[in-house]
């Protein structure tokens, strides 16, 4: 790619704010260097799901894209040397840094709510609103633009299209018998990876901006607003380590039916996982320039991969705090009294439960102890998406 933008080249074309301090450059760094092992886990669930080949080929014939282009190109406005010249140097830092070769045209949409997205079938494009270009400094941005070039390089672009094309469909057709099940189906499979694809942009982002403390900033902002002197990130993970452990078994089916929804987890819980990756050592060995190779990913193997997933969710699992997944790791660790962990769980079913929940309860501190022990172990490397 062309020639690497320092920062005092920067200044002297005004752009004064650019923080002035060299960045470390991955050359040829493969996305599985920094990809979330769920990511991958739920893209190859995504693609065994049925009939998700038959609508993937049919939507890659028939999606607009070159309409899509034309869209933003007439009603958005293109970054440049000319447009938005420090987010065009933001955005050739980060290919640079990620060693994307092509980059991608970026646009600002005139939008109050802060998003970004990068959409395209056979050439990503880039999108951020005017809400999150006014919400972020430099540094912020720096590593939003960052999440964005992750999720080019990644090849997430194609999947995110059919995403937000089949939404847009499903409301279309919801007065069909049967067709909007058979839509929603993929649609809550393709979220469902998209909120882990997320995670693995974050990591993305921080390897380009090389600051926690502005990814950081970059979340609770999104999450609260243009009120930092309002808010403190050490009080913002700890509502994300409140939502893991809080509450019974009533309060993890509900955070499951609230995420279902959504494209993104939960901005808190994505500040936590982020922190923990950054404080790992495979982020630490990647910052040493030890990490996997664009030129070696053919030689890779996805059973080998799905097996890494599959540790990495028995680990995440093993170490979580939600009641939910305690009771489940337990379960499989073998332990007893399973209808008095559900019922202490749920709270009691009634009155006329009460006495037995409470002789459960009083016969099982063995049981509890069990699940005491069952749940601590080696932090895991990864975090659970």
């Amino acid at each position: 790619m062309g020639e690497d933008m320092s920062d005092g080249d920067r200044q002297q074309n005004g752009h004064e704010k650019v923080p002035s301090r060299q960045r470390r450059r991955f050359e040829g760094i493969s996305s599985r260097a920094y990809e979330h092992p769920a990511d991958r886990s739920a893209l190859v669930a995504l693609r065994r799901l049925s009939g998700f080949d038959t609508v993937f080929k049919a939507l890659s014939g028939l999606l607009p894209e070159r309409s899509l282009r034309l869209l933003f190109l007439s009603d958005s406005v293109r970054v440049s040397d000319a447009q938005f010249a420090h987010l065009n140097d933001m955005l050739r830092d980060a290919c640079y840094i990620l060693d994307l070769e092509k980059v991608p045209p970026m646009y600002v949409n005139q939008d109050p709510q802060p998003n970004a997205m990068c959409i395209g079938l056979d050439d990503p494009i880039i999108v951020v609103t005017t809400g999150l270009v006014e919400l972020l400094d430099e540094e912020e941005m720096r590593a939003v633009v960052g999440h964005e070039v992750g999720h080019a390089l990644s090849g997430h672009s194609v999947y995110r299209t059919i995403l937000l094309f089949l939404t847009s469909l499903a409301v279309r057709v919801a007065w069909i018998p049967l067709g909007n099940l058979a839509i929603m189906a993929i649609v809550t499979a393709l979220r469902e990876w998209f909120r882990k694809s997320e995670l693995s942009a974050d990591r993305a982002g921080l390897l380009v901006g090389q600051d926690l403390r502005a990814s950081m900033r970059g979340l609770m902002k999104i999450a609260g607003g243009n009120h930092l002197h309002e808010m403190n990130v050490d009080a913002f993970l700890a509502q994300a380590e409140e939502y893991e452990s809080a509450g019974d078994l009533r309060d993890s089916v509900l955070k499951i039916l609230n995420v279902l929804p959504r494209t993104h987890p939960f901005t808190a819980v994505r500040a936590a996982e982020l922190k923990k990756w950054a404080e790992s050592r495979d982020h630490q060995r990647i910052m040493d320039g030890h990490y996997p190779r664009r030129d070696e990913d053919k030689d890779t193997s996805v059973s080998d991969s799905f097996r890494q997933s599959a540790a990495s969710y028995a680990t995440d699992m093993k170490n979580s705090k939600d009641p939910l997944m305690k009771l489940v790791s337990d379960i499989a660790g073998g332990a007893g009294d399973l209808g008095g962990r559900v019922r202490r769980g749920f709270g009691g079913f009634g009155s006329g439960t009460d006495s037995a929940a409470g002789k459960d309860s009083g016969s099982s501190g063995k049981d509890g102890g069990a699940g005491g022990t069952g749940d601590t172990g080696d932090e895991g490397t990864d975090s659970r998406g």
